[in-house]
Parts: C-alpha cells; sequence; structure tokens
C-alpha cells in the first residue's frame, strides 16, 4: 500500500496537483456562490462621524445660515443613498464645507496632503470626509483615489473649473468629473454655489458678510463610454446646468419649509 496521502499514488498526485478537476470544481462551486458586488450607485451612504456632525451642526451651521444667510433649493434633487459625483463652481475657500452640509449627506473632496498635517485642522478635514493629494501627484493619481471614495459609496465632491474662479462662474470645465463617473457608472450631480465668490474670493484677504446661497440642479447620467466625446458632452452638460442656476440669482421668497431645512443638515443616524 502507498503511504501518499489518499491512500495510493493515484489519488496523492490527484491532491498535489493544483490544476486537478476536482481542486478547479470547488473553486467554480466557490465562485458562484460568491455574492457579486453592488454597483456604486447603489451602495449604501457611509455614516458620517461624531466629528463630522459636530463640526456640521456647531460650524458650518451658524457660518452659512446666520452669518452669510445662506438658504438652500433643490434638496429634493439628491440621491441620499449611493456613490454621487458633486460638480460644482468654485469661487471661495469656503466651498467645500458649504457645500457637505447644504446637500445633507457627506461629500469627500481632495485636499492638498500638507493640510492634513496641520494640528486640529487636519483630524476635523479627514473626518468630514476629505482625502489627501500629494502635491504635484499625477491626475491619474488623483482619479485613482477619487474612484477609490465613489466605490464605497461616498458623495464625491468635483469642482469643475479645477481652481477658484474670480467671478464665481464655469469658465473653463475640464473632464474629471465625466471620467470619474463614466469609471464608476455613477451620476453627476450639478450644484450652484451663488455669492462665494463675493463673500471670499481669489484676493481677499478678508470675507465679506455677503447672502450664500446653493441651487441644486438635477442629476445627469453618467457618460456612454470614457471616450472624448461622451466626456466632452457631459462636462458641457454640467457646465450648461450650473450657469444656468448661478444665472436665477439668490433664492428669494417664504423661508424654507421644515422638511427642506432638516434635508439641508447631515443625517443624524
Amino acid at each position: 500500500m502507498s503511504d501518499t496521502p489518499g491512500g495510493d499514488g493515484s489519488s496523492g498526485e490527484v491532491n498535489r496537483r493544483p490544476g486537478s478537476r476536482p481542486v478547479n470544481a470547488v473553486k467554480r462551486v466557490l465562485r458562484r456562490r460568491r455574492k457579486p458586488a453592488e454597483p456604486p450607485a447603489l451602495l449604501r451612504t457611509p455614516k458620517p462621524s461624531l466629528t463630522y456632525r459636530l463640526v456640521s451642526y456647531l460650524l458650518v451651521f451658524p457660518v452659512y445660515r446666520l452669518l452669510f444667510r445662506g438658504r438652500t433649493a433643490g434638496n429634493a434633487n439628491v440621491p441620499q443613498e449611493g456613490a454621487l459625483v458633486v460638480v460644482a463652481n468654485h469661487g471661495s475657500h469656503l466651498d467645500p464645507p458649504l457645500l457637505g452640509h447644504a446637500l445633507g449627506r457627506p461629500v469627500a473632496f481632495m485636499a492638498k496632503a500638507e493640510l492634513f498635517r496641520v494640528p486640529l485642522l487636519g483630524p476635523i478635514i479627514r473626518a468630514c470626509g476629505a482625502y489627501p493629494v500629494a502635491r504635484g501627484a499625477s491626475d491619474r493619481e488623483a482619479i485613482r483615489t477619487a474612484t477609490d471614495r465613489l466605490e464605497q459609496g461616498w458623495a464625491t465632491g468635483v469642482f469643475i473649473d479645477g481652481t477658484r474662479q474670480v467671478d464665481g462662474r464655469v469658465n473653463d470645465p475640464q473632464a474629471g468629473a465625466a471620467l470619474l463617473a463614466a469609471r464608476a457608472g455613477v451620476p453627476l450631480l450639478p450644484v450652484a454655489i451663488i455669492n462665494s465668490h463675493r463673500a471670499w474670493g481669489t484676493g481677499s484677504s478678508r470675507a465679506r458678510l455677503v447672502p450664500v446661497h446653493i441651487r441644486i440642479g438635477t442629476p445627469i447620467q453618467p457618460p456612454a463610454s470614457r471616450k472624448r466625446a461622451d466626456l466632452d458632452a457631459a462636462t458641457a452638460a454640467c457646465q450648461a446646468q450650473i450657469n444656468a442656476l448661478l444665472d436665477q440669482g439668490l433664492i428669494s421668497g417664504a423661508a424654507l419649509p421644515p422638511a427642506a431645512e432638516r434635508s439641508a443638515l447631515p443625517p443624524s443616524s
């Protein structure tokens, strides 16, 4: 009798050979049982941390609502679950925290890696969903990092011009947001931040207490492919919608109804 593990030479050889049929059959069964990954657009959104809630309620809320007389329109357009690319104009350093507060769900933004080493500031922006991008990092690396956030179910914020604009409008849109949406298969949500460039724009040494309002547009489906023509079409659609929202000006009329006010705050659970 053979002293091989299987009791005879042939069965022992089967157990030792990684490419044997029994082993492959087991692998096929395991693959069939494995649950397929959910698309990012269907994932549950990560819950905001305690630090995020404290910063939003105790700091951003009074700054936005009281100092800048902030108001929001279009909260019903914001999907509260699943990954999402939030596309906005950029006129001020105030824009990232105001967007995350007004949309009613945390929004992850890229931030310079140096900011994460600043005492107090670093832990706060990390808790609020910001993620570091090294100075001089390639566009490909930044896109990969943002895609990782989308695959976790985050709403990921992109300023479509890439840098602050003096007039606060979308003047030179880049295709990065559309590429993100195409890679992850998630919708784009255009958002217009009105007047932030006047409140604390480029070249301003101090803030001006002018009204800052946010108008939220309607979602745009992800580009059909990563081809340049499809990316450019989605980018142009975002630019047109954001600038049209800006052209509507400040939000007028009676105060927002209670339901809208509640939806403009981060979720409580």
